[in-house]
């Protein structure tokens, strides 16, 4: 038995109940609490006494709505239970506590058994990776029996559901639920408790308890199964935390509730933390809470593994990352449908907004919205319950009695095809360019963010950046303004400039890229399905198949004595109001229950984009327009137009075969030809190597460079060049000072058979603290530079003070660098031809050591001929 306390407890352990809704869930919550010692008798769901429905609406209306959290403890192990609602109309509530559970208990009705909205949450909970235990209730008032129930759970979610209720499961039962153990088991006849456990953890064994939350039946069984199946879990140092929740108490403060899952956080101290515009906030707690049903506990300090709530913080949101803590993944189940909320006389719907945006943080996927052309405020909501609950709690905070019209399909926008978006944000004193890859995913992914820049080209910091303005909202699409999805965004070139760039460009260039891809994609509309669950008589079974046919719907059905059920998904704009016409059909003998089930692509697309009037190009908050720079002004460019002026370009075409470095000089792209031509033209014949391809050889061979009047000064490019090469951009993955070593040692190759003077620069700029470094490894000059000068700028710099004594020249494909020395005379070469130029460089070394090696071999023979010949050799 537990004793309602945690201070001896060793292990620390968040643990979510998740159910249908009527399924018995918060009344098995009140029996666990209640055998744990924490309640000196269980509340009453129908009584509305209840310990974790706690808000005046749940208890009105029997029926959980906000997750709420309760602390026990039972042997060895401290539990943080986390209560979600169980109705449909409320999942996001669920969802959000899903990335911060060490486990789940699924609780089934004995009554029902699977039903639609069950196997939506098993399938959330397997997307999570959470360790699931079932417990199925009701089995006081249940028809079927255990056996029937378990075969019923084994055939629609898993067939390694086992029974725990009596007694453990045998070992052979054990060892089949994972072929490694079963290997195991052959060989020794053995499963031993850590084996058990790994089970559990893995999600390859789902334990089973059947009992009665009412009668306290099973409850103890299922306490110790917990205890004893769930490991302790091992936190980082670093400080980290889950926020799952934001809500605000009776005095209107507002709370951050939090799972810490890296060191711990304690009173008064300061929190950094990124804001949804992306900037960079510092707070200081002010206080910390651990809530307890409808208590609030202070506490000065929360440690990981522990669930509570931070005061102090003003711009938290539910699903960031708080230190070393990632982002949680954007909810699956969204609403389908969006309102319009009609304020009632004298309320001006523009102040009123930002009073709604209170209840968007606390629930997020409500997404209040002003529509411009209609003038209105719109919201998402799930069904006709989370309509009556809004209402409700606007007149409780507000004092305004809303009136919700009939909802409208909520669409979605993905692409087709890759497609690449460039921004650029350059009025005067700022400065960010940002080019994104956009390639299609399979429906249900959601958006995907990652980065294949070159560091040497972004600063680490930047990308972060980047990633997270793109992280922060959902971006419209160009066909109805609708939310995209489906795509990952790939960053993969960026610019800065070291004066006048700030965090805030960014955000203007990156969501300009993302709107002028969209603008160039082949985009598709997708609109929302339902997956349902309806059951109906015999008589009415031709009556639902017809209906489901007339909605383009596809189904599976199963008869049996008295009814069938139909099981599959139809477009939500066709099932929007069929519950109630289930109802009419059958005289209330039918049952339909519906959850969301995705998106697909849309079967009307060009009547919906049509009625939705949507003009991408007007929209001013979402521009796809790029602003730039002339004479000491900014300018802006269309969409359609400003490729031509990006200060990058990666090359990219469609199919991807073709990506090659080029330049950009204003609103002019030119190749590596064109360039020459251009440098040619107005500084004289440029001196290289000259390349030739010798008779029969696949291969280039450079000529012997010509003399040089005076000494060559090679300023190189270290990170560019490391990256540019695959044998040093292989090595830098593994270890990057290995590539950077290698690259002095060619380079000490280089000098000592050309005879050039050789300076390797690399960047510094973005390590804190940074005083820079100059070195020398085997005749060549190593400069790191300091913090806040880049490489390109520190070159820069010495090509201005040595280009006009030296005759220079400057390895690097960083086009802001080559252009720098063009009026100086100063040569530029790419990485990749420079490596043409070393490789050749190699050749010659090793040609010069064979052939002194051929010489030295010939020398001994003769030496050794002509000692045997004066018989200096013989004994």
């Amino acid at each position: 038995m537990g004793d309602g306390t945690a201070a001896a407890a060793e292990k620390r352990l968040c643990v979510g109940l998740l159910a249908h809704v009527d399924a018995g869930k918060t009344t098995l919550g009140e029996a666990i609490l209640y055998a744990a010692g924490k309640l000196k008798s269980p509340g009453r769901v129908d009584r509305g006494d209840t310990a974790l429905d706690t808000h005046a609406l749940e208890r009105k209306r029997g029926i959980t709505i906000f997750s709420a959290q309760a602390g026990f403890a039972w042997g060895d192990t401290a539990f943080s239970l986390l209560d979600t609602p169980g109705h449909v109309d409320f999942s996001g509530e669920m969802e959000r506590t899903l990335g911060v559970l060490d486990a789940a208990i699924l609780v089934i009705s004995g009554a029902d058994g699977v039903r639609a909205h069950t196997e939506t949450l098993w399938d959330l909970l397997r997307r999570a990776g959470v360790p699931v235990f079932l417990f199925v209730t009701k089995m006081d008032i249940s028809h079927g029996t255990p056996e029937a129930l378990l075969a019923g759970l084994r055939k629609n979610l898993d067939e390694r559901i086992l029974d725990y209720t009596v007694c453990r499961p045998a070992a052979e039962e054990l060892a089949m639920c994972d072929e490694a153990l079963l290997d195991r088991y052959l060989e020794t006849g053995t499963v031993t408790a850590t084996d058990e456990s790994a089970l559990v953890s893995g999600r390859k064994l789902f334990p089973c308890w059947f009992g009665s939350g009412l009668r306290g039946q099973g409850v103890e069984g299922l306490l110790d199964g917990l205890s004893r199946l769930l490991p302790a879990r091992t936190y980082p140092a670093e400080k980290g935390a889950a926020v799952f929740k934001i809500s605000r108490d009776e005095s209107g403060a507002r709370c951050t509730h939090v799972k810490v899952t890296g060191g711990a956080y304690r009173v008064r101290e300061s929190i950094r933390y990124r804001d949804q515009d992306g900037a960079e906030r510092e707070e200081k707690l002010t206080g910390i809470r651990v809530p307890d049903g409808a208590k609030l506990i202070a506490s000065d300090c929360i440690r990981a593994g522990e669930c509570g709530v931070l005061l102090g913080l003003t711009a938290t949101a539910a699903g960031q990352g708080l230190g070393a803590q990632n982002a949680a993944p954007a909810p699956l189940l969204t609403p389908p449908l969006r309102y319009r909320l009609n304020l009632p006389a004298g309320v001006d719907p523009m102040a009123a907004l930002p009073k709604l945006r209170e209840l968007e943080e606390e629930e997020p996927l409500l997404g209040f919205a002003w529509n411009a052309a209609r003038r209105e405020i719109e919201a998402r909501l799930m069904g006709k319950v989370q309509i009556e609950i809004l209402k409700s709690l606007i007149a409780e905070r507000f004092g305004w009695d809303v009136n919700v019209d009939q909802g409208h399909v909520t669409y979605r926008e993905t692409i087709a095809a890759p497609v690449e978006g460039a921004g650029h944000y350059e009025p005067l004193r700022h400065y960010a360019e940002v080019h994104l890859l956009l390639e299609p995913l399979e429906r249900g992914r959601g958006i995907e963010l990652r980065s294949d820049c070159p560091t040497d080209q972004l600063d680490i910091n930047f990308q972060r950046l980047v990633l997270s303005h793109l992280a922060e909202r959902s971006h419209p699409g160009v066909l109805t303004g609708a939310p995209v999805t489906d795509i990952r965004i790939t960053l993969t070139a960026g610019r800065s400039h070291l004066k006048h760039t700030e965090g805030g460009d960014f955000r203007q260039a990156t969501f300009r890229a993302l709107r002028q891809g969209l603008m160039k994609a082949q985009c598709v509309l997708l609109e929302p399905w339902y997956d349902f669950r309806l059951e109906v008589p015999l008589a009415q079974t031709g009556r639902a198949i017809g209906d489901i046919r007339a909605m383009h719907g596809v189904f599976s059905a199963d008869s049996g004595a008295e009814s069938t059920l139909l099981t599959g998904s139809a477009p939500v704009a066709a099932m929007q109001d069929y519950a109630a016409e289930v109802a009419a059909y059958t005289g209330g003998r039918g049952r339909f229950s519906a959850v969301p089930g995705g998106y697909r692509e849309c079967r009307d697309a060009q009547r919906v984009i049509a009625e939705t009037e949507y003009d991408p190009e007007a929209d001013v908050e979402n521009s796809p327009d790029s602003v730039f720079c002339a004479h000491g002004a900014g300018y802006v460019v269309k969409w359609d137009r400003a490729d031509e002026y990006m200060h990058l370009d990666t090359g990219f075409d469609r199919d991807r075969a073709h990506r090659a470095p080029r330049l950009r000089m204003g609103n002019l792209s030119i190749d590596e030809k064109e360039l020459e031509a251009i440098m040619e033209r107005e500084f004289g014949p440029i001196r290289r190597p000259m390349y030739t391809r010798p008779a029969g050889g696949d291969a280039p061979s450079p000529a012997v460079p010509p003399l040089r009047e005076k000494r060559e000064v090679l300023v190189v490019d270290g990170y560019n060049v490391i990256f540019a090469w695959e044998e040093l951009k292989a090595m830098a993955e593994d270890n990057l000072d290995l590539a950077r070593t290698r690259l002095a040692d060619i380079l000490a190759s280089y000098r000592g058979f050309t005879g050039s003077q050789v300076i390797l620069v690399f960047d510094g700029y973005a390590v804190k603290g940074n005083p820079g470094e100059k070195s020398e490894r085997s005749g060549v000059r190593i400069v790191y530079t300091k913090q806040n000068v880049s490489a390109d700028l520190y070159i820069q710099e010495l090509l201005h003070d040595i280009g006009k004594n030296s005759s220079v020249r400057v390895v690097s494909s960083d086009n802001l660098i080559r252009l720098s020395g063009l009026g100086s005379g100063i040569r530029p070469t790419g990485a990749r031809e420079f490596g043409l130029e070393v490789d050749w460089v190699m050749a010659q070394i090793g040609d010069l050591l064979r052939r002194s090696a051929v010489k030295s071999h010939v020398a001994r023979l003769g030496e050794t001929a002509e000692i045997r010949k004066s018989g200096r050799g013989s004994r």
